[in-house]
């Protein structure tokens, strides 16, 4: 299952680069199922974190991965997708922080790694580019503080920090790092 994500999300993502760069998006999505599968997490949360950005960014559908992979990474996939790209920046991030709030843990463990490889690699960049990074998004380092903050609040949350997967931490110490709190 986890070989056949990395061929779909490979052949979906392949004339897509990471923001501002010339690094192949797969990268992305490949690098949040490794940081799943390092975890010991199932190969259908794994599937899903390969497959995370599939339905929002590409041309598969839904019912494709549901088709391929069944229900439950389906159900992850939709459940990280942002639904109505027509939405300001502002709605969507919004509909993000709501949605987390009561969605399954395995939703929330695929979203808090999406995030935190966003956040490292943001952070990558800001060591080299310092305060001009908040030139390559729509909204700047006030907005994206928010955003990450706000993230930090919904996932990672006492039940969460108290189980055995260290990517909430991961993500709540990055974040710290990133808007140095």
């Amino acid at each position: 299952m986890i070989e056949r994500a990395i061929e779909v999300a490979a052949k979906a993502h392949k004339n897509q680069t990471r923001k501002c760069t010339d690094i192949p998006y797969i990268t992305h999505p490949y690098t949040v199922g490794m940081m799943l599968l390092k975890e010991g997490l199932s190969e259908e949360i794994v599937a899903a974190g390969i497959l995370h950005d599939t339905v929002e960014d590409t041309s598969i559908t839904l019912e494709f991965i549901q088709k391929e992979f069944g229900n439950k990474v389906a159900k992850i996939v939709e459940g990280c997708s942002e639904p109505d790209k027509t939405l300001s920046w502002e709605d969507r991030k919004k509909h993000t922080i709501e949605y987390l709030k009561t969605a399954s843990f395995e939703e929330q463990v695929v979203s808090c790694a999406d995030k935190l490889h966003n956040i490292s690699t943001m952070y990558e960049s800001y060591k080299k580019m310092g305060e001009k990074i908040w030139q390559r998004f729509k909204r700047g380092r006030d907005k994206q503080e928010w955003y990450y903050r706000s993230l930090v609040d919904v996932l990672c949350t006492e039940e969460n920090l108290n189980s055995c997967i260290i990517l909430f931490e991961k993500f709540k110490r990055m974040v710290d790092k990133m808007f140095d709190k």
